[in-house]
């Protein structure tokens, strides 16, 4: 089970109807009104602002102020418990020093999928990213990479990266990252 949705399942079910009414309330301005008016549960509210990309695995501070301003601080203790929990699980992910991520997001553009097909995603995986971040094509290329160091873990490796931008004939960009 995702520990992410876990999370969220938990702090749901924890909420009084009038904490969700204040929870609702204070994401007027984040969430269409009509979004709003339909959500009868906090999951529902949780995907709307995932939706919006307000709240995310790695994006946890305005849930965690609903839930100071609604005075549930022993749910909040739930989120701070599993951000920790995060960050003491890089264990998987490739050292910082085998990030390239600036370099690429900087420079493939929008021969993102391409890249990506190379290193081995699927088209399934591609397409969702590309539907979540459809006007933003910095995030849908970062959110490729990351979804590639996920799927490969410790070894994502940088050779892997260069060899893949060789194949799709971003040269430019394979030396910049040797750099």
């Amino acid at each position: 089970v995702d520990r992410f949705l876990s999370l969220q399942l938990s702090i749901s079910s924890g909420l009084s109807v009038t904490e969700l009414d204040a929870m609702k309330f204070l994401c007027r301005d984040r969430i269409k009104k009509r979004k709003l008016e339909t959500a009868q549960s906090a999951l529902e509210l949780f995907s709307s602002l995932m939706e919006q990309q307000v709240i995310a695995r790695d994006r946890l501070g305005f849930l965690k102020e609903l839930l100071q301003h609604i005075s549930r601080g022993d749910l909040l203790s739930l989120v701070v418990q599993f951000e920790e929990e995060e960050l003491d699980a890089p264990d998987d992910q490739p050292d910082e020093h085998e990030k390239p991520v600036g370099v690429i997001c900087a420079n493939v553009g929008r021969e993102w999928k391409k890249l990506m097909r190379e290193l081995g995603l699927s088209e399934v995986t591609l397409d969702r990213i590309e539907a979540a971040y459809r006007f933003d094509l910095g995030e849908e290329l970062f959110q490729a990479l990351r979804k590639w160091e996920k799927l490969k873990g410790k070894d994502a490796k940088v050779a892997d990266l260069i060899n893949a931008l060789r194949e799709c004939s971003l040269n430019l960009v394979a030396d910049r990252v040797e750099e």
